[in-house]
């Protein structure tokens, strides 16, 4: 992919512009000894949403998202452990990262059950923490996670072809020029220029990307761990992602046919990066569903 530095990021379109300008309240919160830092949007507490992201990003990957998500609903972005803002372990697991989604989500002040949005690795978070926790979620919504395998992003890492050794640049203009999303895929460069700039931090010596390697050093989220779940659920495929129709309707199985399975068209599987609006209008339209509807019963 063309480095976003020599992109034309000049002109993006009003609905981007507006949304990244929307301010945050930030916060963070004690897990276990690290701090979880996240960004809130809304004030509506009884309707919470928590944003969940990739291995390897953060929060503000969801900065043109999160405010599009916010009429109606308090929408909270939070830095895993070992990424964006968020302190360092020396281990991580799905199980550590689901107590932070609940975490951030009280901390926040969502007072009602939220309803948990991941991407990716963000997606195994978001149906472990469904699967420890589901009485206390409204929902869990996992995007392009691929549950009978890794995310690429792990594989990338495993077969060290990148998130090795963090490198350290001269200038941030020289660390931006070098990010790209794993897998390589079409992007709209105003999004993923923004993402870039939000992805690196100042260091000894230049700058750096703000992830620990060591949060691909974990356990996998299995098939064998996806049951049916005491809240609601639905998967969101891309069209073009790592999420094959096969892989979704195992996933439909496993959590009791009772999983809406909702396709984003001409999405890739960083959806945020080429689809953002059709993924918004999923998410809204799914969420207005289950406002006017009851669960369906197991079978």
């Amino acid at each position: 992919m063309t480095a976003p530095a020599s992109q034309d990021v000049s002109s993006p379109p009003e609905w981007f512009t507006a949304a990244i300008g929307t301010p945050a309240k930030l916060g963070a919160v004690g897990v276990d000894g690290a701090p979880v830092a996240y960004r809130r949007y809304g004030d509506r507490a009884d309707r919470g949403i928590v944003l969940v992201h990739g291995g390897a990003a953060h929060a503000r990957w969801w900065d043109h998202i999160a405010p599009l998500l916010a009429a109606g609903h308090m929408v909270v972005a939070l830095d895993l452990s070992g990424h964006g803002d968020s302190g360092r372990r020396d281990s991580y697991s799905l199980d550590l990262w689901a107590r932070e989604v609940l975490a951030v989500a009280a901390d926040a002040g969502i007072a009602g059950p939220p309803t948990v949005i991941g991407h990716s690795m963000g997606g195994f978070v978001t149906l472990r923490a469904a699967g420890l926790y589901g009485s206390r979620l409204a929902g869990a919504v996992a995007v392009d996670s691929p549950v009978r395998d890794i995310t690429p992003e792990e594989r990338a890492a495993r077969e060290h072809r990148a998130f090795g050794p963090l490198r350290v640049y001269p200038s941030a203009e020289a660390a931006v020029a070098r990010f790209h999303p794993i897998p390589d895929q079409p992007t709209l460069p105003y999004v993923t220029a923004h993402v870039a700039r939000t992805s690196i931090r100042q260091v000894s010596g230049g700058w750096s990307w703000k992830f620990d390697p060591r949060v691909f050093a974990r356990h996998q989220l299995t098939p064998a761990l996806l049951t049916r779940l005491d809240c609601r659920v639905a998967l969101f495929r891309a069209e073009h992602g790592i999420v094959s129709p096969q892989m979704s309707e195992m996933m439909y199985d496993r959590l009791g046919r009772l999983a809406p399975v909702i396709e984003i068209p001409a999405a890739a599987h960083h959806v945020m990066l080429d689809q953002p609006i059709a993924l918004v209008t999923g998410i809204r339209t799914l969420l207005s569903d289950w406002d006017h509807s009851t669960p369906a019963a197991p079978g």
